[in-house]
């Protein structure tokens, strides 16, 4: 499994063949199956492993919102390093024991704090559609460093109509170029206002 995600991570799930896992191990493919019966049972495998990795909320904590916004930056910095990852963790349908513990364990936070099963479901579906979505986006934006930033806002500003579009032009300069604007701030921003939405509606 191990080298399966290694050779996913340089080229994607699609990467993942027998052949491709074997030459990883250095052996011949059809010894592979000495161990799994085929490419589902490593796909499946994978994504357990991946699930592993992100952090457990603890449900004796109390303070919901903590344990919660602890897994979020778990799940966000291991889905950041694994993003091919994504796709495959909703689409397969024998999840394994780290996989089950760890949606037993978020429910479990959420549950003890008061939230009803339906405002669980909820709670659970917005905050991994966020974490998803902020990774993905961060895979394909061109600007991971402030440094990064500057480069690409500068040249659009170069070349921006700033009559036209004044809006644009006043957030770029007055916010983007700003000295310490930094990107992936934003993950905690946006994570903080559904924690706070969630919180009102448990309430």
């Amino acid at each position: 499994m191990e080298a399966a995600i290694r050779v996913a991570d340089r080229g994607g799930v699609e990467a993942i063949t027998m052949r491709r896992v074997a030459q990883e191990l250095g052996v011949e493919a059809m010894s592979l199956y000495h161990h799994v019966p085929n490419k589902d049972a490593i796909l499946d495998g994978v994504v357990d492993m991946v699930f592993a990795a992100i952090k457990l909320p603890s449900a004796g904590g109390g303070d919901w919102r903590e344990a919660i916004r602890a897994r979020a930056w778990s799940a966000r910095t291991v889905l950041s390093q694994h993003s091919w990852a994504l796709g495959l963790m909703d689409s397969r349908r024998n999840p394994g024991l780290a996989t089950l513990r760890h949606h037993d364990a978020v429910l479990g936070v959420l549950r003890q704090a008061g939230f009803t099963l339906p405002m669980a479901a909820h709670a659970i579906s917005l905050i991994d559609s966020y974490i998803g979505g902020f990774v993905l986006q961060e895979a394909n934006l061109p600007v991971m460093t402030p440094g990064d930033v500057e480069e690409v806002a500068g040249g659009i500003l170069e070349h921006l109509p700033v009559k036209e579009l004044p809006y644009l032009a006043e957030m770029i300069v007055d916010h983007a170029l700003q000295p310490g604007y930094d990107y992936a701030s934003e993950f905690g921003y946006g994570l903080d206002l559904i924690l706070d939405g969630l919180e009102a509606r448990r309430r």
